[in-house]
């Protein structure tokens, strides 16, 4: 009986493993306007996804303390299709609230956001392994 359950378990843990998003995971951002950049977890946010902030870095690449590290970036984020995620994006640069569309192709995410109608590249994050 306890073989079974502990195979149970071991089935239930891989298939949620498999039914992970591909969008799920650490993606590096570019530079902003200022020359920070960071790192964004995404992960499953009930029926949808988000990402945080979870490490900032200055134009030198060295890590930097920022106000936004546990803030999330992205939230309300579902994928429409053909790797093409949209939701919502924040852009701690300009302190300003984004409609998002994510481009995923690989380890590449291509990021922009419209806000009154002006849209705006938020270049390409890579996937950190």
């Amino acid at each position: 009986m306890k073989k079974l359950m502990l195979a149970t378990v071991a089935l239930v843990a891989m298939a949620g493993a498999a039914l992970a998003d591909p969008l799920e995971g650490m993606w590096k951002t570019v530079a902003d306007d200022n020359g920070n950049s960071g790192l964004i977890q995404v992960v499953s946010c009930g029926a949808a996804l988000c990402g945080t902030l979870v490490k900032a870095y200055g134009p030198d690449g060295a890590e930097i303390e920022s106000a936004n590290i546990g803030r999330q970036l992205i939230w309300d984020t579902v994928a429409t299709g053909d790797g093409v995620y949209q939701g919502r994006v924040y852009s701690p640069d300009r302190d300003a609230e984004y409609a998002s569309k994510l481009v995923l192709a690989g380890d590449s995410l291509s990021v922009s956001g419209c806000r009154f109608g002006f849209c705006r590249e938020g270049g390409v994050w890579q996937r950190v392994r």
